[in-house]
């Protein structure tokens, strides 16, 4: 009789352990939300430029947003898009974005270097009150979206 209640005990406690281990990746699964989001993506939108909207080139390109490529290898960018809730849309061209790396897409006109590209605007496309950002794949497909509300004493949103 005792080898059968120690086999009983041995059993239950595989079983809990068994049990517990399971649990333990989905437990962790909500700090792994937290973390740094993987693949292509936006990373922080600056919605809001400083001071009064005149749509001064200086405040047009202080609004902008980052898309952060962070995968291990180049992203050719060709195709892509980044859209607004009115339908404002901006379009990349030959563009290559390291593994690791981020580019800024500034709302106003500029000089594209490495790392940052103008949309070329005349005028504000992010709507300070609340909007959504979409980078949409050249197949059409969504592949990040980020959206916000404005608070009191905020002019960005970090996205992941």
């Amino acid at each position: 009789m005792r080898i059968r209640s120690t086999g009983t005990a041995l059993l239950a406690v595989s079983a809990l352990s068994a049990s517990l281990l399971a649990v333990s990746p989905a437990a962790a699964a909500p700090a792994a939300a937290k973390a740094h989001q993987g693949g292509l993506h936006f990373g922080h939108i600056q919605y809001d430029s400083p001071g009064a909207d005149r749509g001064s080139k200086s405040s047009l390109n202080a609004e902008w947003v980052n898309i952060h490529n962070n995968t291990r290898s180049r992203i050719q960018l060709k195709g892509y898009k980044i859209k607004d809730n009115t339908g404002y849309t901006y379009s990349f061209g030959s563009y290559r974005i390291g593994a690791g790396k981020t580019v800024k897409v500034r709302t106003g006109k500029g000089t594209n270097a490495s790392g940052v590209r103008y949309w070329g605007r005349g005028w504000y496309v992010w709507n300070n009150a609340g909007d959504k950002a979409r980078l949409i794949k050249p197949s059409g497909a969504t592949a990040d979206s980020c959206s916000w509300k404005k608070k009191p004493g905020r002019s960005g949103v970090n996205c992941h």
